[in-house]
């Protein structure tokens, strides 16, 4: 159907909600294109898009058709889909309405549903699937996009994010449903929901306990640790707290503007741990209780920011990579110092983050695993080790503040690696140093290695055809060097290809993905990829230089030259 045709569908629905038939008639014409030209799809984690009216919005309809096709999926399942569905929403509008419309989806084609009585974290909705023993899961949210947007998040029996395959399935069921008005609901108080809470929350916070590496680290020094936490509107109020206090950390201030779930987000234009701005009421706060670190995390959980104190007195942000890397760092050396490392332990990474790490688990002896992005790959590596036995698994992580340390939960986990980081900086107290001290221990061990993100949003239909221009431009156009450095490998994941400087082609092996990655001779490198979730292309730069003023060098450099080549 056209856009119009879809549109008009929608204005014929006698039984719409009066605030949806407001936003249709408010519409203008390249509006209501964007809202009904296509229906949202899924991406690396699930569906994600701005609420409203529409097949390309989120709204009440278009929750109900994934469900709907989620259920027509597991009904294809025989007696395995009696197991249900797990069920968790965060605090973005429409989420419990969402949740619960899913849960009454369900209950119709005789599925159960385990829906938690308020919002949670995504990570609690991963292990609540595994602690349950249910079929599949679902999250509602948005993760760290802005209050316009939500999402449907959809999650396999292992508790990891649905895989490629399974996705493709659901997609297929979803795209057979004629009419999204007439998807039917179960009464609310259908004996095939079951509403939970405080006894899934008590058995998460005693499996974080596992997360700590070395308790009178903690005791000694952690009790006069200064930490600033918010969890940004969001759900990580629910647990962030009570997992710091129960390991022992005492001086907590919480930003308690922030600890207020609230869908506008109104302390913040985006609530996102990765922008600085994010940090504003929390520099305050931290100088005014003289913290020596500032924690983060985003609305539903699943990402974390840090931002440690300067010599100056002033806080500075840590990258992603950079959280990546003092994790792993100290988890190598503390599980060494105690003669627990195992010799078959693993570090699993997206392809899109650090080589710093790389440099680090190689020094260790350890086993360092590159996945595509998409935490979804690094649960998938974790079941392997399991079944297998092949690695034991000692931490996954991504650039974009995603980070996983111990898999009883298989996504993403914020609580965890808040724990973990506070254990870390407490560490570094304990020699006389802050985290700023540490990461710089780490630089000076092993190299600058110096990344950036670069992230172009492009909206609509517009925006859609200009990123796959981006994309075909530097497939018909490879770049054969960046910054006068040689590009000595070209690794193309949708054709699953690697190409060297003289033109000899490898075949790869990962799954297809929309990803380039270009090598350079002295160790930096370059990537580009459409977000899967997100209107976004993003531009990944790396580079490795023995000061960090080369190595900044070199990345704005890379920067100017990525400018001109998609002009």
């Amino acid at each position: 159907m056209s856009y119009q045709e879809n549109f008009q569908k929608w204005a014929d629905f006698s039984e719409l909600p009066d605030y949806l038939k407001n936003e249709l008639n408010a519409m203008d014409e390249h509006i209501k294109e964007d809202a009904f030209y296509t229906s949202l799809a899924f991406g690396t984690a699930g569906q994600r898009g701005l609420i409203g009216a529409g097949t390309n919005r989120m709204n009440i309809y278009t929750a109900r058709e994934t469900t709907e096709g989620l259920a027509r999926l597991m009904d294809t399942k025989g007696d395995a889909k009696k197991r249900g569905v797990a069920i968790a929403y965060d605090s973005r509008h429409f989420s419990r309405e969402f949740a619960f419309d899913a849960a009454r989806v369900l209950a119709l084609h005789d599925i159960p549903s385990y829906v938690f009585e308020s919002l949670r974290p995504t990570p609690e909705l991963s292990f609540a699937i595994r602690e349950l023993g249910t079929l599949t899961g679902v999250m509602i949210t948005a993760s760290h996009n802005p209050a316009a947007y939500n999402g449907y998040k959809v999650y396999g029996e292992d508790g990891g994010q649905m895989p490629p395959e399974d996705a493709d399935q659901l997609t297929a069921f979803i795209n057979e449903i004629d009419n999204i008005f007439t998807i039917a609901l179960a009464d609310e108080d259908s004996e095939l929901i079951t509403v939970i809470g405080d006894e899934i929350d008590q058995k998460y916070l005693e499996n974080v306990k596992s997360v700590t590496i070395n308790q009178k680290i903690i005791d000694d020094f952690g009790k006069n640790l200064n930490i600033v936490f918010t969890p940004l509107h969001g759900t990580g109020e629910m647990l962030g707290r009570k997992t710091l206090a129960q390991a022992g950390f005492e001086k907590i201030a919480v930003v308690e503007e922030q600890a207020i779930p609230d869908g506008d987000f109104p302390t913040l234009k985006s609530p996102n741990p990765e922008n600085q701005a994010a940090f504003e009421y929390s520099e305050k706060l931290g100088r005014k209780v003289d913290a020596d670190m500032l924690v983060a995390t985003d609305p539903d959980a699943d990402r974390i920011g840090v931002e440690v104190r300067l010599p100056s007195g002033d806080y500075q942000p840590l990258s992603g990579n950079q959280i990546g890397a003092v994790l792993a760092k100290y988890i190598l050396e503390a599980h060494k110092t105690a003669g627990t490392l195992p010799e078959n332990a693993a570090v699993v990474k997206s392809i899109v983050s650090t080589e710093l790490v790389t440099a680090i688990t190689k020094s260790y002896g350890v086993k360092m695993i590159n996945v595509l992005t998409g935490f979804k790959f690094i649960a998938e590596q974790i079941q392997e080790f399991e079944e297998t036995g092949s690695q034991t698994y000692m931490m996954g992580f991504e650039e974009s503040f995603g980070y996983l340390i111990k898999p009883f939960v298989r996504d993403k986990d914020a609580i965890q690696a808040l724990l973990l980081i506070c254990e870390v900086a407490a560490y570094y107290k304990s020699q006389g140093k802050t985290l700023y001290d540490g990461i710089q221990d780490i630089y000076a061990e092993y190299g600058y290695y110096k990344e950036n993100t670069i992230s172009v949003t492009l909206e609509g239909i517009d925006g859609a055809a200009q990123i796959k221009a981006v994309m075909d431009k530097f497939r018909q156009n490879t770049p054969t060097a960046f910054n006068g450095v040689a590009v000595v490998l070209t690794e193309d994941f949708l054709e699953n290809t690697a190409t060297d400087a003289a033109g000899t082609v490898t075949k790869m092996t990962t799954p297809p993905s929309n990803v380039l990655k270009y090598h350079l001779a002295d160790g930096s490198w370059i990537a580009v990829r459409p977000s899967g979730t997100e209107p976004k292309i993003k531009f990944y730069l790396a580079a490795v230089a023995e000061t960090s003023d080369a190595s900044d060098e070199k990345l704005v450099n890379f920067e100017t030259e990525i400018q001109e080549f998609i002009k």
